[in-house]
């Protein structure tokens, strides 16, 4: 695993996965490589209440209940669709699903205005064809027809990036459960087995860019996924994510209880500033997610460690903080800057703690970049 710069779920918890199937003794649905039950498990980490011999760590922080009602959809053979905005964990919950129910989440195709249908369907080896004409051999199998082939979970990121074409040839796949393939004259019909099944993603902030038609929608169950807003629950998510950074890079370097606490209240506030705001020029352009909180906090580890003094400070996080946030000149900065001034400023004499060499940190960041 270490000659990856990052591996998928299933390799990353090989030896997890292949304990808990060892003990696992519930039903499976389909070629299921785990139980419903120990899918959640490996998703949500173990409690004493489970009687396992060992511990799960908690790897998605959110409700149980989407959880579950994304396995309970899986089982049923329909499509899942997990909406929601940037950063709250889509994909990360589509890889873990798919890595504990098939033991492949890299079966996947990438939505955007170029995905065509070959990619969810197949396309041809031209050589091959020139040479022997066409046939099963020489197709190319997408993602998704592999998926089917297998009686696996494939997956389908950013739904509604894709054209409306690519997203119309989905429906005959969720509901035949088989693509014909008309240029052969014989096999020419592939079949899914049981087990298939599509988890799709799709960002909230999307709508309107190609919307899923009302035929589409009906062969999904739709799984929104909230913005975490809890403090404790994002403090996880983050204090999580950091500490598999600082394991892949082999960074011995503390993140201080404060200054995990000044990125979070930093957050909160701006989110609470974007949402009294009369208009989008007073929005900052990021969407503030959890995942741009681990971003802005990995970026200021990384700079302490290769260029300071191998100790994260609040100036060094204000820095991340305004160079990742400031998108749009002049508008985020000025949004930045003035909560700066409006609240960190006030807080830094009120408080104190790391809040000033915060406060001073962000108005340098500031000053350089103007």
């Amino acid at each position: 695993m270490s000659d990856l710069l990052r591996a998928p779920a299933e390799i990353k918890y090989a030896e997890e996965l292949d304990w808990l199937e060892s003990v696992d003794d519930g039903p499976k649905p389909f070629a299921w490589r785990l139980s419903p039950k120990m899918v959640r498990l490996f998703i949500l980490g173990s409690e004493r209440a489970d009687g396992l011999d060992r511990e799960v760590a908690q790897k998605w922080f959110g409700d149980r209940s989407f959880v579950e009602r994304a396995i309970v959809t899986l089982a049923s053979d329909r499509g899942l669709l997990l909406i929601g905005d940037p950063g709250t964990g889509k994909s990360w919950l589509a890889e873990l699903l798919s890595a504990a129910i098939s033991r492949n989440s890299t079966l996947v195709v990438q939505g955007t205005a170029g995905t065509t249908e070959d990619q969810i369907k197949y396309s041809w080896n031209v050589s091959m064809v020139i040479a022997k004409g066409q046939s099963r051999e020489s197709m190319i199998p997408s993602p998704i027809m592999t998926a089917m082939e297998a009686g696996a979970v494939g997956r389908f990121e950013e739904l509604t990036r894709s054209t409306s074409d690519v997203q119309d040839a989905l429906i005959s796949i969720l509901s035949e459960k088989y693509i014909s393939v008309p240029e052969l004259d014989d096999d020419n019909i592939v079949f899914a087995k049981p087990g298939f099944s599509i988890i799709a993603t799709a960002n909230s902030r999307d709508r309107g860019v190609n919307d899923l038609s009302s035929a589409l929608k009906r062969r999904f169950n739709f799984v929104r996924i909230p913005v975490v807003t809890n403090k404790k629950s994002e403090a996880e998510i983050v204090r999580f994510r950091t500490e598999e950074l600082l394991r892949r890079h082999q960074i011995e370097l503390d993140v201080p209880p404060t200054l995990l606490d000044v990125l979070l209240r930093s957050f909160a506030d701006l989110r609470d500033s974007a949402a009294a705001a009369g208009s989008d020029d007073e929005k900052l352009e990021s969407a503030l997610s959890t995942a741009e909180q681990i971003g802005v906090l990995e970026d200021a580890i990384l700079h302490s460690n290769f260029f300071g003094q191998r100790e994260l400070t609040a100036r060094t996080l204000a820095s991340s903080l305004v160079g990742s946030l400031a998108r749009r000149e002049p508008e985020d900065l000025a949004i930045l800057n003035k909560y700066l001034h409006g609240v960190v400023e006030p807080r830094s004499k009120e408080e104190g703690g790391s809040w000033p060499e915060f406060l001073e940190g962000g108005r340098d960041a500031i000053a350089t970049l103007s």
